[in-house]
């Protein structure tokens, strides 16, 4: 009866399997050095300058410092290198990274010269990344970490691999979603076989003995493919395409040309797509002996045996969301200026389609045994909401001001990664999942420096440098946790720095500007199929390998200001 129901279900699992989890909105939350040329070619170095397009999205205060109104376009375009290990993919994208609008209202008195609004559009993130790999000499398999999960989890019996109709990955007594999606695959014969298994125990004497139901009467243990003499290698491929924008709307204004503050709201519009392989060839692999309906088969004794198997993810997220800023500069004196600001979390509605296969090719002496394939609804129409929250940031600024000629600017920005969050759609946050972020990120730490230097009346040199330190406690990188990701895809990734190095040109005639900015990108990486086994008697580690990001941004801005 169970294989009936699930029969029925194959072709429309619910799509809750992809609940998110910590790294996913860790991946979701991250922002990237974009907006007007200007703004790049200092490495965004401007919390504490103002006056341009992109201080919306910085610190809003800058809205305050213009004197005149302001309107302008950039365009952009990226050339990304992405390697892993000795694969390299080179990918080239068109953006538009800015378009905004600053009205000033002159209100001609000493103690309040102007009041300013504006209206900007900004190409936050791109998420468009693509790389593969190989790990040869694996030493421990997916399937082994995923049955593992399963048996680690007290009072699971069989029963609960199978899809029933209140399947619901929330409530405790369920088993994990990807230990159901590799567990009894139907053959193409008819028959079923799994990625993981129920392998019968012998008793003291090695014989094996089943009830009329099959059962094993020694007890059983749920085992992936990897056993002892197992060996094989691994394959990866990951590409990410997508972006976030965000809108925003803000005003501000200046007191006595001494304090300059502004407030912004922001519309956020994001849309993220995933595809992501995984798969293993193995030989002398632990695979079941035949497809029949023997719930507890017994454990391969075939000799030269060979597995074949993957595990593919397909992941459309997209959302809105809304966040608040406000931000303040500071003139001490004509040379000094003082910035701060602070934005809150941006607060998003969610909605995730997916679509996850698996499959498996069992051989024996170079002869395919069986064939098995799983997978959910093919035209991704199921879906699950729910609602995320990224980091708050608090964000502090200097700069000086050299004569006529020069601008010499710093920013400090603090990013708290362990205060995101993931909820329901009411609003009420998963208590594991914030457990998980609290346990697994730290604040990470931006330092941005930018400079200026005007040649002559007309144009301008500039140059910045930034670093974003890593987001990660020391426990995940350097593998002392055992990390549980929900759904069906048990791979994770993370940043652990990213370095951006700037220059660029500036022209101003009249009213009439054009800028040109320059920025490579590094970013470090780190991709892990699964979490190692990690425990006080035993550690196997996972496959892993590092991912390294080499973007090359050139980018235009056109405006002018009357």
């Amino acid at each position: 009866m169970k294989k009936k129901v699930f029969a029925l279900l194959l072709c429309g699992l619910p799509l809750l399997i992809n609940a998110q989890d910590a790294f996913d909105v860790l991946q979701l939350s991250q922002d990237e050095l974009r907006g007007t040329s200007r703004f790049q070619s200092m490495a965004g170095a401007f919390g504490a300058l103002g006056g341009d397009l992109s201080v919306l999205t910085q610190n809003p205060g800058g809205i305050g410092v213009y004197r005149n109104s302001d309107l302008g376009i950039t365009l952009g375009v990226d050339i990304n290198s992405t390697s892993s290990g000795v694969d390299k993919i080179n990918s080239t994208k068109f953006n538009v990274n800015n378009v905004g609008y600053i009205g000033a209202i002159r209100l001609n008195s000493e103690t309040v010269p102007n009041l300013n609004f504006g209206f900007t559009y900004n190409r936050l993130k791109s998420f468009n990344r693509h790389y593969m790999g190989g790990v040869a000499n694996i030493q421990e398999s997916m399937s082994n970490f995923i049955a593992d999960e399963f048996v680690n989890v007290p009072g699971f019996t069989h029963d609960d691999l199978y899809w029933t109709e209140d399947f619901n990955p929330y409530f405790d007594g369920y088993a994990p979603w990807a230990a159901v999606t590799l567990y009894d695959m139907p053959t193409v014969d008819g028959g079923y076989a799994g990625i993981i298994n129920h392998f019968a125990l012998p008793n003291d004497e090695g014989d094996y003995d089943f009830d009329e139901d099959g059962y094993s009467k020694y007890g059983s243990l749920v085992q992936g493919l990897y056993g002892k003499g197992t060996t094989g290698n691994a394959y990866y491929e990951v590409d990410e395409r997508g972006h976030a924008d965000e809108y925003n709307i803000a005003f501000g204004g200046n007191i006595a040309n001494k304090l300059y503050w502004g407030l912004d709201f922001g519309i956020l519009d994001m849309d993220y797509r995933s595809f992501q392989s995984y798969e293993e060839n193995l030989d002398d692999a632990y695979i079941k002996k035949g497809t029949d309906d023997v719930l507890y088969p017994v454990i391969n004794n075939l000799g030269n045996t060979r597995a074949e198997w993957g595990l593919f993810n397909y992941l459309h997220s997209e959302g809105t969301g809304v966040n608040f800023k406000f931000g303040l500069i500071w003139r001490p004196t004509q040379a000094l200026r003082i910035g701060a600001a602070f934005h809150t979390p941006t607060y998003y509605d969610m909605r995730d389609t997916y679509y996850v296969s698996a499959s498996l090719k069992a051989y024996q002496d170079g002869v395919q045994l069986y064939r098995a394939d799983k997978g959910s609804n093919e035209g991704y129409d199921y879906s699950s909401s729910y609602t995320m929250s990224t980091p708050w940031r608090f964000m502090g600024s200097v700069a000086g001001v050299i004569g006529t000629k020069g601008i010499l600017s710093m920013d400090y920005e603090y990013v708290a990664n362990e205060t995101m969050r993931i909820g329901d759609t009411r609003g009420n946050n998963y208590p594991d999942v914030t457990d998980n972020v609290k346990r697994y990120f730290k604040p990470s730490h931006i330092i941005r420096v930018g400079g200026e230097y005007r040649v002559n009346p007309n144009w301008s040199l500039r140059a910045g440098y930034s670093v974003k330190t890593s987001q990660v406690e020391k426990g995940v990188d350097e593998y002392d946790y055992n990390i549980i990701t929900v759904g069906t895809n048990p791979a994770y990734q993370y940043d652990n720095t990213v370095h951006h190095i700037t220059c660029g040109l500036g022209y101003h005639y009249r009213s009439f500007y054009g800028d040109l900015a320059y920025v490579h990108k590094i970013r470090n990486s780190v991709y892990n199929a699964f979490s190692p086994v990690n425990d006080v008697m035993l550690y196997i580690p996972n496959v892993s390998a590092k991912v390294t990001d080499h973007n090359n941004r050139i980018s235009l801005t056109l405006g002018m200001r009357f």
